[in-house]
């Protein structure tokens, strides 16, 4: 019995996020910091995935990775567009997870504040000056 293929969507379905970074290693071993789970032997490969919640994959390619695609790539002058959220476990979540980033070094950007739509937020950098933004909701 032959089973009729899947038509195609009729549109398509996001399914990765992708960032071009200069340290693999750094960079892997920031996301690892926020719970995102990568072997090991990715920090030395030219292109990691992870598999997040929902289906969406993360990605990160070397910058060695982008210019075999485009020879004439070169990196933003002032980090990346590409920014990234992660909710936490409530607004002192929000806190402690700044803290520890910026103790071992990554830049704050803004520091935890409430903000007026509700969230407990703040910025972070990641290696590769992509930017991090850390919420939660704040008690009613």
């Amino acid at each position: 019995m032959t089973t009729a293929a899947q038509p195609s969507p009729p549109f398509p379905r996001f399914a990765a996020i992708g960032m071009v970074v200069a340290d693999m290693a750094a960079s892997l071993a920031f996301y690892r910091r926020l719970g995102i789970v990568v072997p090991a032997e990715a920090d030395t490969a030219p292109h990691a995935e992870a598999q997040l919640p929902g289906g969406l994959r993360l990605m990160w390619d070397s910058y060695a990775t982008a210019r075999a695609v485009d020879p004439g790539w070169t990196p933003p002058q002032d980090g990346s567009p590409t920014g990234l959220a992660f909710e936490c476990d409530g607004p002192a979540g929000v806190d402690a997870l700044y803290a520890e980033l910026t103790a071992a070094g990554h830049p704050g950007e803004k520091p935890p504040w409430d903000a007026f739509w509700g969230q407990r937020y703040a910025v972070v950098r990641d290696p590769d000056g992509h930017g991090v933004d850390l919420f939660a909701p704040l008690p009613q």
